[in-house]
This record gives C-alpha cells, structure tokens and sequence, in this order.
C-alpha cells in the first residue's frame, strides 16, 4: 500500500466545466466528513462534490448528483490502481454549460484525480506496530542506537519508559527486550 505525504489542488477544464480535484490524506471517517463539509464551504457555488476515500478497508464513493458510476467510481478506480490507502478526494465540478455525456464524465473525474496524483509525492506504507517497553538509564545509549531510525517518545521516570512506532519485519531488533504492542499501525517508507 501507499499513501500521499501531504493535501494537494489540481484544476482541470473540459468543455467550459471546472474540475477541481482535491486530495487529503485522511485516517477516520469523521475526518472525511469533516473535509467534505469544508470543501462545500470553500466551493459554494459548485454543481457536484464528488468523492471517493480508502482508509484501510473501509471505502466509499459518491457521484453526487451526476449520472451513476461516472463520477464517484471512477475517482475510486484511480485511488485503487494506485494502491493508495488514508487517502480521500474530492472533485469539485462546475458545469460549464456543455454536458459531456457518461464516457466523457468518466474521462473528465478520472483525469481530474490523475492531475493531483502528480502533483503529489506518494510513499509506501509497511505494516508496523507501536510498542512499549522500560529499560534501565544503562541501557539507554544502546537502546536509542538501536532504534535511531525510528520514531521514539521517551518518558524518564525511575526507568525510561520508551514508546517506538517500528516495522513489523524489524522486531529482531527488539529480541532482548520485554516488550507490549499497543497497537498495529502503517508506517510510512521511502
């Protein structure tokens, strides 16, 4: 799987009809309610919000208002060839006046997503798992050198208490050490 580093805004034109293709990067439901409730604000007068999102395997999309499967699908399609996952895109549409007809609707969403997408840099996601695990103030010149590629938040109490988000193929690493999974989470990776 993969996923966008950041937000991203394409606009493309087809027949005198705007299409403005909007990416999030997004991790809940409730943030891709929040988005689509934003992007009405921001874009008032459009004619259509159309969208599609995949966040892990829960996916959705919308033609809001278009004719069937040529708005929502097709933005879904572009996601999924990708392999793009906490993504959400919105394609905001304002009707120029020409209809561009099912085959040419299809065409005009799916270039719309295209746009953004290179526009943006994509990163793969490797299945990984945050951790927790204490280890004595000794220890911890080892333990930071061991782990220095990864993300760690330390916590100094009588011992130090470390939380570490690490790749699942890398918890050799780990041998020696007692650790608790406190969650499974994807990692980001060039």
């Amino acid at each position: 799987m993969k996923t966008i580093i950041e937000d991203v805004k394409s606009e493309i034109e087809i027949n005198k009809s705007r299409f403005i293709a909007l990416l999030y990067k997004v991790h809940s439901i409730s943030e891709v309610k929040e988005r689509i409730e934003e992007v009405k604000r921001n874009y008032k007068d459009a004619t259509h919000y159309c969208y599609a999102y995949v966040i892990d395997d829960k996916s959705k999309s919308s033609d809001d208002g278009e004719p069937g499967g040529t708005a929502g699908v097709p933005i879904m399609e572009v996601l999924l060839k990708n392999d793009l996952n906490y993504v959400l895109c919105v394609v905001v549409r304002y009707f120029g006046g020409i209809k561009l007809g099912a085959g040419g609707l299809v065409r005009a969403y799916s270039k719309a997503v295209t746009t953004s997408l290179e526009k943006v840099d994509i990163v793969n996601l490797v299945p990984g798992l945050l951790i927790s695990f204490e280890s004595s103030y000794e220890n911890q010149k080892n333990i930071d050198y061991t782990l220095k590629n990864y993300i760690i938040k330390k916590e100094y109490l009588n011992t130090i208490k470390y939380t570490v988000l690490i790749p699942k193929d890398n918890l050799s690493l780990l041998d020696n050490i007692n650790y608790e999974i406190i969650a499974e989470k994807d990692i980001e990776t060039k």
